[in-house]
């Protein structure tokens, strides 16, 4: 079982291929056919090791539904164990028992079993094992069955790894979009978009884009809350009280913020290109569009943690559990985009190391 971390550091990255741990997301959804899915690609692998991390039953049971039979899974204990060259590590968080899997049902077993392969594999991130982890999607209803209070990923890894401002960034190449709010209901978020939320948003996502995604003066722009961006007032005043006095103060700060604009014209006109990234005040506003532009392609990308955590862009898909027609596209996007930036983070850290 995995445990709560109090703000604990990954250990040093290794250089060569980077260790990638995948999970397998709720096993009666679409997660473990895509995790394993993308690793057929062979290509791909050149790039990193893939351990994968979860249920050893529920890969196999997968793999062997989907004649995945070249993937030569293999269990080990740790990731250092040697397995033959050309098979796939698991490693099993059901040692010797068979979970159950509900195809296409939502069930607090595979909300523990979802959860338990998200905390190891962090666990193993945290300890310096693996560079990164790519976690394929759970269902937020099974987690809540299984008693976990947790929204999300999002939340769980936060408080995993003691991380004080994680954010979660959608990302397809050059179009990134990071939230205010996440996961609250509709009728809370006016009430969470404050002047000092929206200050450190601002500053996370900058923080970020230098750090994961090298870039050295990044432009972002932020989102009106209000239909028109409040229209000076009439429509709203939290542009004006809250918003626009935060973008004003992250640039006295020196940052490159700007806005706040209306959100559908700035999509509606393709003004995101002109910028490093966005910031939506809820999820929906940042999500709709996204996945309107890049669905399948779209990795989900959570910021401001000491590891590298990324995800595909779409859900369990229960509706086409256990059919085999999944794509893995936006999985395999999330591994690269993961890859990308351990790399680039490994090259921070080489620069702070020449520069003492």
């Amino acid at each position: 079982m995995f445990q709560t971390s109090s703000g604990s550091r990954p250990g040093a990255l290794p250089k060569g291929r980077p260790r990638i741990a995948i999970t397998h997301g709720d096993p009666n959804g679409i997660g473990p056919e895509v995790a394993l899915k993308a690793l057929t690609d062979r290509r791909l692998l050149q790039f990193f090791e893939p351990i994968l991390v979860g249920s050893a039953h529920v890969f196999r049971r997968y793999a062997h539904q989907y004649n995945l039979g070249a993937l030569r899974l293999r269990i080990a204990r740790e990731v250092s164990t040697t397995v033959p060259e050309g098979s796939t590590k698991i490693i099993d968080t059901l040692p010797g028992r068979k979970a159950r899997i509900a195809v296409g049902q939502t069930t607090p077993e595979a909300g523990r079993l979802a959860l338990e392969a998200v905390g190891t594999a962090t666990e193993l991130a945290i300890a310096g094992e693996v560079d990164g982890i790519v976690t394929a999607p759970i269902s937020k209803h099974a987690i809540a069955l299984a008693d976990y209070d947790f929204a999300g990923h999002t939340e769980f890894l936060a408080r995993q790894t003691g991380a004080k401002h994680p954010m979660m960034m959608m990302v397809a190449a050059s179009l990134r979009v990071g939230l205010v709010t996440i996961h609250i209901p509709i009728k809370r978020v006016a009430g969470a978009v404050r002047r000092s939320v929206i200050k450190q948003r601002i500053k996370s996502l900058c923080q970020s884009l230098v750090q994961d995604f090298g870039i050295a003066r990044p432009k972002v722009a932020v989102l009106g809350l209000n239909p028109h961006a409040g229209e000076g007032g009439v429509l709203g005043s939290e542009e004006t009280e809250e918003i626009l006095p935060a973008i004003q103060e992250s640039c006295r700060n020196s940052l490159l913020a700007f806005g706040p604009f209306p959100a559908d014209g700035f999509f509606g006109t393709s003004a995101y290109r002109q910028y490093d990234a966005v910031l939506a005040m809820y999820h929906d506003q940042g999500l709709a569009p996204f996945k309107a532009l890049a669905f399948e392609e779209g990795v989900n990308f959570t910021a401001g943690l000491p590891i590298v955590r990324t995800s595909p862009d779409h859900g369990t898909a229960f509706g086409i559990a256990g059919q085999g027609i999944a794509s893995p596209l936006s999985l395999r996007k999330a591994i690269l985009l993961a890859i990308d930036i351990v790399r680039q983070r490994q090259k921070s850290e080489l620069w702070a190391e020449s520069a003492l």
